[in-house]
């Protein structure tokens, strides 16, 4: 699934109080704007993933299909211009896409809500608040800011696909794995912030495609959700396992 996330973040949160979080003049009007239509479509797309996760529940769609499918969906996505006359067809596609993604995670959110549907909850408000936060520091900081986390995080991305074609060459082992996921969640963090700070950046520049913006959150988003709730469905499984040992011995 690491091909469906390997997109970017910015930016950090400054000293003084509570006065700091009005100091947005390095962001200008039309940048402002722009980051709302971003946002917005962000929630758009979360909607629409959320409905493919309930209709893998119902039918049981989602596979290898819908992951090719979102794949699909993104790269036409990528390859229209993002002009006027295509702008619907573009976020069509972008719905399209995370309507399909959160087909492919389906199963997943399946497994978790028969383990413990709390999981789910606290994984996903998690992980809001966790994109609340980075987001928000990497817009409140000063710009350009976090851009040089770019290299740094391109190599981690790097380090951590190589793990994963080693381990489907070598097999896994259970330190790999637990060290995949946690890696892969600070990584993925990180692109929060910069990909944040970049679609800023982009904007002053005069890049006000909020679709394609909304699309690299939108997979931000979906990577670290899906490493949080693998890391906690492994740990409420290994709890489960002892205290299941513990009566054995009773």
């Amino acid at each position: 699934m690491e091909s469906l996330f390997g997109f970017q973040s910015q930016h950090r949160r400054r000293t003084g109080g509570f006065d700091s979080l009005k100091r947005l003049g390095h962001i200008s009007p039309a940048v402002q704007s722009h980051l709302k239509h971003v946002y917005l479509t962000l929630c758009f797309a979360l909607a629409f993933s959320a409905l493919g996760v309930y209709l893998h529940i119902l039918l049981n769609v989602g596979g290898t299909l819908t992951t090719v499918g979102c794949l699909a969906a993104i790269a036409f996505l990528i390859s229209l211009p993002p002009s006027q006359d295509q702008q619907r067809n573009r976020f069509a596609l972008l719905m399209s896409a995370a309507f399909l993604q959160g087909a492919s995670v389906g199963p997943l959110v399946d497994l978790v809500l028969h383990f413990d549907p709390r999981i789910l909850v606290t994984a996903f408000v998690g992980t809001a608040i966790a994109f609340g936060c980075f987001s928000g520091a990497a817009i409140i900081a000063k710009r350009r800011e976090y851009l040089y986390l770019g290299g740094l995080l391109s190599s981690a991305l790097s380090i951590l696909l190589w793990l994963q074609f080693a381990a489907s060459i070598f097999g896994h082992s259970s330190a790999t794995f637990t060290f995949e996921l946690y890696f892969g969640l600070l990584v993925f963090l990180g692109y929060m912030v910069f990909d944040t700070q970049e679609i800023i950046e982009r904007a002053h520049q005069g890049d006000m495609d909020y679709i394609k913006h909304a699309l690299t959150l939108f997979t931000d988003f979906v990577a670290v959700l899906v490493r949080v709730l693998v890391i906690m469905l492994k740990n409420a499984q290994e709890r489960s396992e002892e205290e299941e040992k513990k009566r054995k011995k009773r």
